[in-house]
């Protein structure tokens, strides 16, 4: 069990970060559809727990180090250039939105200079990844129960204080603007996005462990942990539209409304989150071209995040509305694949 808990605590952290935990996501994708997008995080609760069951569990019967080897065993020798290349295309992507959310998160919360934020994320980065994988497991599964809670306490907040009813709420809401067409493919490419940002980590953390039902179980119990955050935070900042809704971080305000001090340790847990995704994407991209634990491995990373942190000087929240949505459609290629695996395992490699 502790196996179990330790492996679903650790997936979160791959999938919520930036855009997740600041809010700026759930208000595109789910909240700007009102009533609708209620019923839309509930599916896309029911997907994640589905494949992120399939993930680390191709990762456990495989025992892969790297999300090559399983991509291209699910989806042919042709469609899985196509997945590979747009799982490599994300890693780095979400990286950079990564580092570009560290420096609105300190900037929102402290007024400090964007850069540097930014700068403090693209450090700690790197000296983690020096670590082994079982350590950037440990590393990052041990922030997500701070998060769980903390979404927890505000959705309660912002639910027993809300002012008007879900029904009047609903027209503020769908005046928010997104690039979504309607609520149904919003939640599909939602959990298609994140899927493609988790995928990597997923296959190789399930590739850590010998005993596949474990690992399918840790990949179930961090899909529904997924699905529950996305429908605390979704009602929460549903609640309180008005309030927050335009925010760069809607759920940090929400936080400050709460209490200042709540919000500086909001502020905190946010960086965290954020931190665990840049820390998967970075290592998960290195791990594709590279052997991990090399020196040529530990070079690579430290390149690829000076090139990220220029690249992040686009900007947080227009990275968000452009990028994230473009990886949702590249992503159901991946999420068609697995569904398929699920029914027709490869054969399990025994090492």
């Amino acid at each position: 069990m502790k196996k179990v808990l330790k492996m679903g605590s650790a997936f979160i952290g791959i999938v919520v970060g930036a855009g997740f935990a600041s809010g700026r996501e759930i208000v595109q994708y789910f909240t700007s559809f009102g009533l609708l997008g209620i019923i839309g995080t509930i599916i896309a609760t029911a997907l994640f727990a589905y494949l992120g069951m399939t993930l680390t569990r191709l990762g456990s019967r495989m025992r892969t180090t790297s999300h090559k080897e399983v991509v291209y065993k699910i989806s042919g020798r042709y469609l899985g250039i196509i997945v590979d290349y747009i799982i490599i295309f994300t890693l780095f992507g979400v990286g950079v939105v990564m580092i570009a959310g560290a420096g609105a998160n300190l900037n929102q919360q402290f007024g400090l200079p964007s850069f540097l934020g930014s700068l403090i994320l693209v450090i700690l980065v790197l000296l983690t990844v020096m670590l082994n994988v079982e350590k950037v497991v440990a590393v990052i599964g041990s922030i997500t129960p701070f998060l769980v809670l903390t979404v927890i306490i505000v959705a309660i907040y912002s639910l027993v204080t809300m002012g008007e009813s879900f029904t009047a709420l609903n027209p503020i809401a769908l005046d928010l603007e997104t690039s979504l067409p309607n609520w149904f493919i919003s939640a599909i490419n939602y959990v298609s996005f994140n899927i493609a940002v988790g995928a990597s980590m997923a296959i190789v953390m399930g590739g850590t462990e010998e005993d596949e039902r474990v690992a399918a179980w840790g990949g179930l119990v961090g899909g529904l942990g997924i699905g529950l955050l996305i429908v605390l935070s979704n009602l929460a900042i549903y609640s309180k539209v008005e309030e927050v809704a335009n925010l760069s971080l809607p759920m940090l305000g929400l936080v400050n409304s709460i209490s200042p001090i709540f919000g500086v340790f909001m502020a905190f847990i946010l960086f965290g989150m954020i931190f665990n995704t840049a820390v998967s994407m970075f290592y998960a991209f290195g791990a594709r071209f590279i052997t991990i634990g090399t020196v040529k491995f530990k070079v690579f990373v430290f390149i690829t995040l000076m090139i990220g942190f220029a690249a992040s000087f686009v900007g947080f929240t227009d990275l968000v509305a452009i990028f994230y949505p473009t990886i949702g459609y590249l992503g159901t290629f991946l999420v068609a694949a697995l569904i398929f695996a699920s029914f027709r395992l490869p054969d399990k490699v025994k090492r």
